[in-house]
């Protein structure tokens, strides 16, 4: 191995994640970033030095091919000893709601907030708080507290990096499920929950969005796409107290009518709506 990495750094639009890491694999990277903005998502490529830079950036574009439009934003040499403090300038503390903030392990120290803080590492589950979506579920899961009170129990459907879970939590939540498809997750769901000093606070299960869920909760959050919201809506009533409240994020604002028609076919009433860039969320109550 030579004494630096190449990297190559692009950015994308909302939706264009998946594309971006299989790109990775395909041109040959030996590692990856990815980082999610206010207005679309952020990557950065390593490669090794044993070829040039035109070497890997003719890999990246033909892995990419023409169905991502992409920026290329900078690229460049990287010595091996700076490879970790450069991906961790990366990740600055951002609020989130009325009361958090979001911060990565090694700026929780300094952030100097009076928020509530979200500890949670950049990694390969959703949720590391860069994205409107998860800014606009932590906002109205706030507001689901104040309607719920604490010791609530919760639900937390494609949990990924547990940022909702911790969230409820923090708020005064009692007993915490949280479940996704791929358990993957599970390690750093754990290592979040581990840096945020609540080991063992939550339980979680591999499943497929509310199916074989055996428990009523008085929430369920919910920070996925379209289409497995509107396919869960049906199940909701079979998991929520009387009481219950749902927050749903993962929307975008043109998808919001067709959502809410939804909402009123499945018997779930909309409470509160909230919006960040082109993204859109709700929560929902089950009182018909």
């Amino acid at each position: 191995m030579g004494s630096f990495w190449w990297y190559i750094t692009l950015k994308g639009p909302d939706g264009s994640e998946e594309a971006l890491m299989s790109a990775a694999d395909l041109a040959g990277s030996c590692g990856s970033e990815i980082q999610e903005l206010p207005e679309g998502v952020r990557i950065r490529y390593y490669f090794l030095s044993s070829n040039d830079l035109g070497y890997w950036q003719m890999r990246l574009l033909e892995a990419l091919g023409d169905g991502v439009d992409v920026e290329v934003e900078d690229s460049g040499k990287l010595e091996n000893q700076q490879w970790y403090r450069v991906c961790e300038e990366g990740f600055t503390p951002v609020e989130a709601g009325r009361g958090f903030i979001i911060t990565a392990p090694w700026h929780a120290q300094s952030c100097g907030s009076d928020r509530i803080p979200l500890i949670i590492k950049p990694g390969s589950a959703f949720g590391t708080g860069y994205h409107e979506s998860t800014r606009i579920a932590l906002g109205l899961l706030e507001d689901a507290r104040e309607m719920l009170g604490p010791g609530f129990t919760l639900l937390d459907v494609g949990t990924g990096s547990g940022i909702l879970a911790i969230g409820a939590i923090k708020l005064g939540a009692g007993t915490v499920y949280a479940r996704d498809l791929d358990g993957t997750v599970l390690p750093e769901l754990r290592e979040n929950l581990e840096l945020n000093h609540l080991e063992g606070a939550v339980q979680f299960e591999e499943g497929d969005l509310l199916k074989g869920f055996q428990h009523r909760v008085d929430l369920i959050t919910a920070n996925i796409l379209k289409d497995p919201l509107i396919s869960m809506l049906p199940h909701v009533h079979g998991v929520l107290s009387p009481r219950g409240l749902c927050v749903f994020s993962g929307l975008l604002l043109s998808e919001r009518e067709e959502f809410l028609s939804a909402l009123e076919a499945n018997r779930l009433r909309p409470e509160k709506e909230s919006s960040q860039g082109d993204w859109w969320g709700v929560l929902a109550s089950n009182k018909a």
